[in-house]
C-alpha cells in the first residue's frame, strides 16, 4: 500500500518490505532447537507463540548470549526451553505502518526488528528488520 505525503513524496509501507511468513517457535521448546532453527534458516531473531499461534514473546540471538553469559541459566541449558529466554512484551507493527514511523520505534526501543501481526493485533504475519530498513534506504532517490 503505497500513500503520498503532504508534498507528494511516496511513502512506503512496513508490509511492502517485511518478510512475509515469519519462521515462529512455540514457547516450550528447547533452547537448543530453537538455536538451530536459527541458525538453519540463517535469521537472527522470531517470534514466539503460543500454542494458539498467538504472539508471546521474541527470541533473538542476543537473548541466546545472555543465556550464555548468566551461569546459572547456561549451567541449566539442556532443561531451557524457549520461555525462559524469550523476551516479552513485543513490539508490533501492522501491514499498513509508514516505515519511518517503524524506524522511530525500532531507534527509541534499541531493537532490530518488528513483528508485523495481522489485523488482529494477536497473529505475526511477518518481520520488518533493520536490513530491510537499511535495503529501503539505499535504493531510495536522495535529493540533489
Amino acid at each position: 500500500m503505497n500513500s503520498r505525503d503532504n508534498d507528494g513524496t511516496t511513502v512506503l509501507s512496513v508490509g511492502q518490505l517485511m518478510s512475509p511468513d515469519p519462521i515462529t517457535v512455540g514457547q516450550d521448546v528447547a533452547a537448543a532447537d530453537a538455536v538451530r532453527l536459527l541458525e538453519e534458516h540463517e535469521i537472527s531473531g522470531m517470534p514466539v507463540v503460543d500454542a494458539d499461534g498467538v504472539l508471546i514473546g521474541m527470541l533473538s540471538q542476543t537473548d541466546v548470549l545472555h543465556a550464555r553469559a548468566s551461569e546459572h541459566l547456561w549451567a541449566r541449558w539442556p532443561g531451557l526451553r524457549v520461555r525462559h529466554l524469550m523476551h516479552a512484551p513485543v513490539l508490533t507493527a501492522d501491514v499498513s505502518m509508514p516505515l519511518e514511523e517503524a524506524a522511530r520505534m525500532m531507534e527509541r526501543a534499541r531493537i532490530h526488528r518488528l513483528v508485523v501481526v495481522d489485523e488482529d493485533q494477536r497473529t505475526p504475519i511477518g518481520i520488518i528488520s533493520t536490513s530491510d530498513l537499511v535495503r529501503a534506504l539505499a535504493h531510495r532517490p536522495t535529493d540533489g
